[in-house]
């Protein structure tokens, strides 16, 4: 998966060559930006609920097989390996793209960090709290929690025999687990956000 490259963090105190502190201020606003961009950034959450889709088809795929078992279909003998390589073909480059976007945030978050050592804007530092995209993240996130949470339980509580098979419960609580963590992920990201921006950026003049 093509990932661009993050900013590069500040130069060494004996390699900065800014003429004046307008430029220094200048390019550490533009790293910031880049920085909040690539955190909090709508695609980032959207690409997170793609990740998401993978798995549950990955996870369908996976569930085939136990029904066609349950039917007493002879073509489960062929069907389960090839499922299983294709469900977990799916789903493994997904937990694979969100295990590397956290991996991600924490070094954008570094990067953040050494930026906003290098002076004091509360101004423009004010912008990086982003708290209209903290809020987009983390009631997006609720409602994909309670949906993964309300899919698990749904399927387990109102699972009837002879009407749903073992296959249905399974691929309803699966998906509703799947739902559930990718949420969990969401609200832990907005949280972290929200504490960050408390303890490291300054109020806004005036203030």
């Amino acid at each position: 998966m093509p990932r661009r490259t993050l900013p590069p963090p500040p130069p060494p105190a004996y390699l900065r060559t800014w003429p004046d502190r307008n430029a220094l201020l200048h390019d550490r606003g533009r790293a910031l930006e880049e920085l909040r961009r690539r955190i909090l950034g709508v695609h980032r959450l959207l690409l997170l609920w793609l990740f998401a889709l993978g798995c549950v088809s990955g996870w369908a795929l996976l569930t085939v097989p136990l029904e066609m078992i349950e039917d007493q279909d002879v073509m489960a003998v062929v069907m389960v390996p090839l499922c299983a390589i294709l469900g977990l073909g799916a789903m493994a480059p997904c937990v694979y793209g969100v295990v590397a976007g956290i991996r991600n945030d924490r070094k954008a978050r570094e990067l953040t960090d050494s930026w906003l050592a290098l002076d004091s804007d509360p101004a423009s530092d004010s912008a990086l709290r982003s708290p209209g995209l903290s809020l987009c993240w983390l009631l997006s996130s609720l409602l994909v929690c309670a949906l993964g949470l309300w899919a698990s339980f749904a399927a387990a509580a109102y699972a009837e025999p002879g009407r749903d098979s073992y296959s249905d419960v399974v691929l309803g609580m699966g998906t509703g687990l799947i739902l559930w963590l990718t949420g969990l992920i969401g609200i832990t990201k907005a949280a972290g956000h929200y504490r960050w921006a408390i303890r490291k950026l300054a109020p806004a003049p005036g203030r």
